[in-house]
């Protein structure tokens, strides 16, 4: 016997329930179907409806955020990992990171010289099993077969993570730095602005920032480029720093090391992770092998949760 064949009135079983009131939209709900066989409808919507629900709950995630218990700058390999580590460890905490980029994952979507596969050096092969990224083991690192693979699956665990957003496409355009209670200069947010805004203050008139207010910030900004290094370089600038290390040439056995025990709170509030911090140390490049940005990023999750829970903390202010 045939199957049966759907109608024109099918309806979707576990549609959610909406107000009696709009029994217009409910009825017509009734019409909606999936059928790939040229009959396909959606439930009907207004465009004003979709725009309040991206407006409503972005204005109001960046309301919420403006006094944060960590922000991490950059969303590439280190800021990823560690983001995984402190919201899991620490469900607690309101973790926020900040991307320039409209793609958040920084240089881990490829290995080397644009091929595909990401070489990650014993033990950071550890990470890559809790996370459950499959790879092949050659003796001392594995490979795992797409870097997009590993950047895809931890940008997803995070992001399903309910104490973590992600602003992407904004850019850090400062550092907000005040005196502290020990009389101390101190990193104590961040000033944030769109990227295409920061991108275009030389072609328009004032356009003022936003600022975010954090006891720790975490700044995970990869070496030197077009926005890089910049907490470390603002450092100098604002004169906590006396000059930049600049990262030295590349050296795999003495880099990898060198970051993820160098990553540390570099002046108060401001812990520096991953290839940041071969431009503020004067450490090594380690090109493309990514172990130390993994280890590196859960090293400064510890590392801010050190400072959290010896600090006294009132309103995303560290007052003792």
């Amino acid at each position: 016997m045939a199957p049966p064949v759907a109608t024109d009135t099918a309806i979707i079983e576990d549609r959610p329930a909406y107000s009696t009131k709009n029994t217009a939209f409910v009825d017509k709900l009734d019409d909606v179907l999936e059928d790939y066989e040229g009959n396909y409808r959606f439930a009907p919507i207004e465009e004003a409806q979709v725009s309040r629900a991206m407006i409503k709950r972005y204005f109001n995630m960046m309301y919420e955020r403006a006094v944060s218990d960590v922000v991490i700058v950059g969303a590439g390999s280190a800021g990823l990992s560690c983001a995984y580590r402190l919201a899991t460890e620490r469900p607690d905490l309101k973790v926020t990171i900040l991307e320039a980029n409209v793609a958040p994952g920084g240089g881990a979507w490829l290995g080397g010289q644009l091929m595909t596969p990401m070489v990650v050096r014993k033990p950071a092969d550890r990470f890559l099993r809790e996370l459950g990224i499959p790879y092949e083991d050659e003796g001392n690192f594995v490979v795992v077969k797409h870097a997009a693979l590993f950047t895809s699956t931890i940008l997803s665990r995070v992001l399903a993570l309910p104490n973590v957003v992600l602003m992407n496409a904004t850019a850090v355009e400062d550092l907000i730095i005040r005196t502290d209670f020990q009389g101390r200069q101190r990193v104590a947010g961040v000033v944030t602005n769109w990227t295409l805004v920061a991108l275009n203050h030389d072609t328009q008139s004032c356009m003022d920032p936003n600022t975010i207010t954090a006891p720790v910030i975490i700044s995970a900004t990869g070496h030197d480029g077009p926005m890089g290094a910049f907490s470390a370089k603002r450092l100098v600038s604002a004169g906590l720093l006396k000059e930049l290390g600049n990262m030295r040439g590349l050296d795999m056995n003495r880099a990898e090391p060198a970051i993820v025990n160098g990553t540390r709170e570099v002046t108060p509030g401001l812990i520096l992770t991953g290839m940041e911090l071969s431009e503020h140390d004067g450490s090594n490049r380690m090109g493309p092998t990514f172990g130390a940005m993994m280890a590196s990023g859960i090293k400064a999750a510890k590392e801010a949760i050190r400072i959290l829970d010896s600090s006294q903390i009132v309103d995303g202010k560290v007052v003792g």
